[in-house]
């Protein structure tokens, strides 16, 4: 994935607490902005489950690993999600971020990683909750990372979170068989009542996709257009009004990946222009989006806000 000039830059650190006691590398060349994602940093150490190293933020249990592909992806992928299970009993899970080795590429048994991924993840899903586990799922992202382990972190949560739709999109989960034996496992947003009268919100990874179908393949400025109208779309299905609560006093988190590292100017531009506020924390990450044709991917986490 990481071009000459990319394999030069910093990873993305995921760090938990405030003297970063826990650091795991997503894969992902920086290109601009923030090089470490620390969404909670009052976490402190919990243990450990399975490959999992936890965490603890107030009501918030939090957890990452990053585990070879000694057993082949869809192993690993279906291992950890059961050690994030076994981790998070009694809680709720809210939103979970996947790091996934050459996300394109065509695995040993004919399917392309994504689609092996996401079967390993929907069948431990089903293992676990049964029949009905499409009701449970949390937000999430999946993007590739130049390692050759699997990275996952996730946040579970004591309240009840509200995982809501994108009325212009088909729910990842009810995806027809042409995008793989099993549909992606994940809500379009998360929203997580606190104890305070606030929310934490959970935007999942949002690209140029209407109905369940690709818009504009391989057309940035297309792709940011329909990625925009998503981003609004989902955000208005949140509560948060149009603009990602642009106008609220909330502290917002955007993570933005970046297929061809020249297009992140422009991506940089435009997001300014339609969402961006002063404080907000942002990073430009090179990364291949699930689907080859798609160019960037957007996903937005904000703490503090007032529904």
């Amino acid at each position: 994935m990481s071009s000459p000039a990319t394999a030069k830059l910093s990873s993305l650190q995921i760090a938990f607490g405030p003297d970063h006691s826990g650091v795991f590398e997503a894969g992902l060349p920086v290109l601009s902005g923030e090089p470490v994602e620390n969404l909670f940093r009052a976490a402190s150490p919990a243990g450990k489950t399975g490959a999992l190293t936890l965490f603890r933020a107030n009501d918030w249990l939090l957890g990452a690993a990053s585990v070879p592909l000694t057993e082949g992806l869809e192993a690993a992928s279906h291992r950890l999600y059961l050690d994030i299970f076994r981790a998070a009993r009694g809680l709720q899970l809210a939103r979970i971020w996947n790091y996934v080795p050459a996300i394109n590429e065509i695995g040993s048994s004919g399917l392309e990683n994504y689609r092996l991924f996401c079967r390993g993840r929907s069948l431990a899903f089903e293992e676990h909750h049964g029949a009905e586990f499409k009701a449970l799922l949390p937000s999430a992202s999946a993007v590739g990372c130049g390692s050759e382990a699997i990275t996952v972190s996730f946040a579970a949560s004591a309240g009840i979170p509200r995982h809501i739709e994108n009325p212009l999109q088909v729910p990842a989960y009810d995806y027809p068989a042409d995008y793989g034996p099993r549909a992606p496992s994940f809500a379009r947003a998360s929203v997580v009542p606190g104890t305070d009268q606030s929310a934490t919100v959970f935007i999942s990874g949002t690209a140029a996709i209407r109905g369940h179908a690709t818009v504009a393949p391989n057309d940035l400025a297309g792709q940011i257009d329909c990625t925009v109208e998503n981003l609004r779309e989902i955000s208005t299905a949140c509560g948060l009004g149009p603009y990602l609560d642009r106008r609220g006093n909330s502290q917002r988190h955007f993570k933005v990946y970046v297929r061809n590292a020249v297009d992140q100017p422009v991506i940089a531009t435009r997001l300014e222009k339609e969402f961006l506020k002063p404080g907000d924390r942002v990073s430009y990450l090179q990364a291949d989006i699930c689907r080859e044709p798609l160019l960037v991917e957007i996903e937005a986490t904000l703490f503090g806000v007032n529904l």
